[in-house]
């Protein structure tokens, strides 16, 4: 019964294709090979990832807002422009001169490979090419004439491709109080003392003379 199927089946394809039943089960396993792989190549509608993908391509391919000046602000407020947020702008700083650089996301935003440079003058870093946290402040003291000229060589990129948007504000540390220089100092009167009692004594030995 399943042989006579089979013979059924054969002469069926021949006559409505034209094709050998061999060649007609290739191609039919081909096609069916080529609609299950190619979905996840590409990933589905309904996938979470590809959904993510498309999300964060349609993201990149909004227009670039023109850079907004944000003028003379603090280290800590700089912080904000990290990335984090993709309603602002993203912004860093080199030798105190902050600069828009939103137009290089994929480097300096969230998951590129200079992220953590975003939101901080990272000028010691990157003059010392350093991914570590305790180089990424605006303090170059101490730094060799190869890494002084490195730094240059990034302040001269960022001034030609990106815009300047700011600078930091440097905290200038507040002391206990001013200093009165009319103020005679503790050991003043002994010393007026002491001058004294050796002008009288000078004076009592040229008497006796």
């Amino acid at each position: 019964m399943a042989l006579q199927l089979w013979e059924t089946l054969k002469d069926s394809i021949r006559v409505y294709t034209g094709l050998s039943p061999t060649i007609f089960f290739t191609g039919l396993a081909l096609g069916l090979a080529v609609y299950y792989l190619i979905p996840s190549l590409f990933g589905s509608s309904s996938d979470p990832h590809y959904e993510r993908s498309t999300r964060e391509l349609q993201e990149e391919r909004q227009p670039l807002l023109p850079p907004v000046q944000v003028g003379e602000i603090t280290e800590e407020e700089l912080k904000a422009y990290d990335g984090s947020d993709s309603k602002k702008p993203l912004l860093m700083a080199i030798k105190g001169q902050i600069y828009d650089v939103t137009q290089s996301r994929m480097f300096y935003g969230p998951g590129g490979p200079y992220a953590l440079f975003a939101g901080k003058d990272a000028s010691r870093a990157l003059a010392k090419m350093s991914f570590e946290e305790k180089d990424l402040t605006g303090d170059i003291s101490g730094l060799g004439p190869f890494e002084i000229e490195a730094l240059q060589d990034w302040e001269y990129k960022f001034m030609s491709k990106y815009v300047k948007v700011g600078t930091v504000k440097k905290i200038v540390p507040v002391t206990d109080g001013p200093i009165d220089l009319d103020k005679p100092s503790e050991n003043g009167p002994l010393e007026n003392a002491a001058v004294e009692t050796t002008e009288d004594t000078s004076s009592a030995d040229a008497n006796k003379e």
